[in-house]
Order: structure tokens, then C-alpha cells, then sequence
């Protein structure tokens, strides 16, 4: 794919999310998606198929773009709890961004759409960060900052708990302060200092 075609894909992705952000997945058509982004329909299906195909896309450029920002926000001498709090703050402004989120629209693929389509992303998505959460506890309990016994137990749970946040933010409503309290009482449990976390 050449360059051209590189960036008017992104563009394409880009436009289709507002999209997916304001009306859902269920409500989303082509035709959305061609208003949207101000091109032919023939346009719009020479990089995609169907809103199911561009709204995958849409979550691996998403969840693509938040890694990059987390690694580049991380110092080359970070200790384990810094990650941590770094981790933290990154998913607190995400919960707060109640009006710019996908949150309705992944819900809705994934209870409408059959396996084999769906491919298990979100399950994958859950396991890959309880699998990093796990390592940046391990890490931590070996450098001393943290203390925990089933550091396999513990990152499940913390993402259980941002799971349960995420479907509160957009359903009844969070607050900063709310977010504050589930993150110190995470900490306090690792044993981690807890004026880093605010």
C-alpha cells in the first residue's frame, strides 16, 4: 500500500471513530461512515467491507496509539511503581473522558457479533494486560516497592477493577474522586507509597 493510500486509510479510521464514539456500533452504516469522511462509497469499500471490518480497525489503531503514548511517557530509569502510577493516571484520564470514548460501541460488537468474527479481541486484550500487570507487580516485589503474594491474583483483580470502572463511567457516572479511591486502595494493598498516586 503506498503512502497515499497509507493516510487516506488512517483517515478513513480516524472519521469512522467519531462516528462510532456518537452513535454506537449498532446504529453505524457505510453510508455514516462515507458522510463522515466525505468520499465515494466505492471509496470507502476499496479499504474496507463492512462497518464490523473498520470498526476492528478502529480498536487495534486505538489501542495502538495508547501503548505508544504510554511508552514514550516512560523514563529509561522508572522504577516499577513509577509505571505503575504512570499506568494509573493515564487510565483515570481515560475513565474521566466520558464524551470521547468507544466504551457503548465495543459493547455492543461484542454482544452482537459471532466469534469466529469477533475473535476473542477483547478476551485477548484482558489476559495481555493481566499478563503485563503481572510482570510490573513481579518487578516491583523484586525491587521492594511492592508486596504481594500472588502477583497473578492481584493483576487480575486490578483489571477487573478497571473493567467494572470503565462500564461505571459510562453508565452511572464517575468521579475523579471515585477513580482515586480504587487506585489507593490498590496501592495500599501492594504496600505501595500513596502520594504518588494522586
Amino acid at each position: 500500500m503506498g503512502e497515499k493510500s497509507v493516510q487516506k486509510r488512517k483517515y478513513i479510521l480516524e472519521m469512522a471513530r467519531k462516528v462510532f464514539v456518537e452513535k454506537g456500533f449498532k446504529k453505524v452504516t457505510m453510508k455514516d461512515i462515507v458522510e463522515a469522511c466525505g468520499i465515494s462509497r466505492g471509496g470507502l469499500y476499496l479499504y474496507f467491507s463492512d462497518t464490523g471490518q473498520i470498526f476492528l480497525e478502529v480498536m487495534k489503531m486505538e489501542s495502538q496509539e495508547a501503548d505508544d503514548v504510554f511508552s514514550e511517557s516512560i523514563a529509561e530509569d522508572a522504577t516499577a511503581a513509577d509505571i505503575l502510577f504512570l499506568f494509573l493516571r493515564e487510565q483515570k484520564k481515560e475513565l474521566l473522558r466520558r464524551n470521547d470514548t468507544l466504551t457503548q460501541a465495543i459493547y455492543e460488537f461484542y454482544f452482537q457479533s459471532e466469534p469466529v468474527r469477533k475473535g476473542n479481541m477483547l478476551k485477548r486484550q484482558f489476559d495481555s494486560g493481566v499478563k503485563i500487570m503481572e510482570r510490573l507487580i513481579a518487578m516491583g516485589v523484586e525491587q521492594g516497592e511492592f508486596s504481594c503474594e500472588d502477583c497473578r491474583g492481584m493483576a487480575r483483580h486490578f483489571m477487573f477493577v478497571l473493567e467494572g470502572l470503565e462500564i461505571s463511567a459510562q453508565t452511572i457516572g464517575i468521579t475523579s474522586e471515585a477513580v482515586d479511591r480504587e487506585i489507593l486502595f490498590i496501592m495500599k494493598f501492594l504496600g505501595a507509597i500513596e502520594d504518588k498516586a494522586q
